[in-house]
């Protein structure tokens, strides 16, 4: 099994934790980018810079993310795409993508999207503490846990 990450958003700390259980559990981490990224320097992380473009790293994380992996990224479209591919998906603050969400989330994302175009919202998330973090690495040990049982 191996961990894929949409490494342009993700936080340094959601990847350090997830180099860290993949170390204690033997498993292979592909970072996949659209820019070169830092790089944890040990030998289960793997980084792939796809050339750059519109999707270009979502695209090839569909393409080479198989069923029982598990995709770390906060792109809800493109969690959409992998759920509809057997492919779990979770977001660096913990919460996990399914087949019973993902209307929801997408629909909260267009809308937010919308209200941004329109300049009635602004800003992103909130910053990545130490609460994000103990959420995301719960997750990640959970889903883990459960795909490792197959």
């Amino acid at each position: 099994m191996r961990i894929w990450i949409d490494a342009d958003a993700c936080p340094k700390a959601a990847k350090d934790l997830i180099v860290k259980f993949a170390l204690k559990r033997k498993l292979e981490v592909i970072m996949v980018a659209g820019q070169a990224v830092a790089k944890p320097a040990f030998a289960v992380v793997r980084l792939i810079v796809v050339p750059s473009g519109m999707d270009a790293a979502d695209d090839y994380l569909v393409e080479h993310a198989e069923p029982g992996e598990l995709v770390i990224c906060s792109d809800v479209p493109l969690a959409d795409r992998l759920i509809k591919k057997g492919v779990a998906a979770l977001d660096p603050r913990g919460r996990e993508f399914d087949e019973r969400n993902m209307g929801e989330r997408l629909a909260v994302r267009n809308l937010f999207t919308e209200l941004r175009e329109q300049g009635q919202v602004g800003g992103g998330q909130a910053p990545y503490g130490e609460r994000e973090k103990q959420a995301f690495a719960n997750a990640l040990d959970r889903i883990l846990t459960r795909l490792a049982k197959g």
